[in-house]
């Protein structure tokens, strides 16, 4: 079944699962901006501006880094090749570009990231039924009866831990019918999400390390999961003398 899967849905169109998933998850946040205090024209725009961001912002970046093989064929600027593109240049991009609408439009900071939740919470499924697909974010080898065959080994299948690990994410956030302090959704998020990437990180087979051995991953889930708590530590101090 996971082989069928992974030949339907073989790079590049595995991004069509992304691409649903932000479509689905927008759709979904729309039902609930309002409560937010955000319309859904400005959640839409943001989303819009910000994708468009995340492509130019990804591809331009990267053809500063590698100035050299665009100079001499300009055209690769718009090929459709998503190995001549950087995502990391592309979320930071995100960020600043939604940062200034939200700034032009006046939109209150935590409602339009608790508006915005719901979107990042789909397209965390997109991604990890994306890396299942194209076979990145990989396991480490074992020897369990559920691991996968990938890369002449038999791996931890991580992208299916992600995947439900996400699923429960999402579904948390979406049956919680309680109206909370502005703010306290989007961090229930980060937190989940972090607590969630600290303990599948071990299990990974392509981790990144640094600082003598340390997997980087989970040194950002450290930093994010003590940054949401005492956000929202802050914010149920400000809401009691409120």
């Amino acid at each position: 079944m996971i082989e069928t899967f992974r030949t339907l849905f073989a790079p590049p169109r595995d991004l069509i699962l992304v691409v649903a998933a932000l479509w689905i998850g927008l759709a979904l946040a729309e039902k609930r901006s309002e409560r937010h205090g955000v319309s859904k024209d400005a959640l839409n725009n943001i989303v819009f501006y910000s994708l468009f961001g995340y492509l130019i912002g990804g591809r331009i970046l990267f053809a500063l880094g590698h100035y050299s093989a665009f100079a001499d064929s300009p055209l690769n600027l718009f090929s459709l090749n998503i190995d001549l593109f950087d995502s990391t240049s592309g979320i930071i991009t995100v960020i600043l570009v939604g940062v200034v609408y939200a700034k032009r439009q006046h939109l209150p900071l935590w409602r339009t990231l608790d508006a915005l939740t719901l979107i990042f919470a789909f397209l965390a499924i997109g991604i990890h039924l994306s890396h299942l697909a194209a076979g990145t974010a990989f396991g480490s080898p074992t020897d369990l009866p559920w691991g996968i065959a990938l890369w002449n080994a038999t791996r931890h299948p991580t992208q299916i831990y992600e995947l439900i690990a996400s699923l429960i994410i999402f579904s948390l956030l979406w049956i919680r019918k309680i109206e909370l302090s502005p703010g306290i959704l989007f961090l229930n998020f980060a937190a989940l999400t972090a607590s969630a990437r600290l303990f599948l990180e071990a299990f990974r087979g392509d981790s990144t390390l640094v600082f003598g051995g340390y997997r980087l991953v989970q040194v950002i889930s450290w930093v994010v999961l003590a940054s949401a708590l005492a956000f929202k530590k802050s914010v149920f101090q400000k809401s009691k003398m409120g």
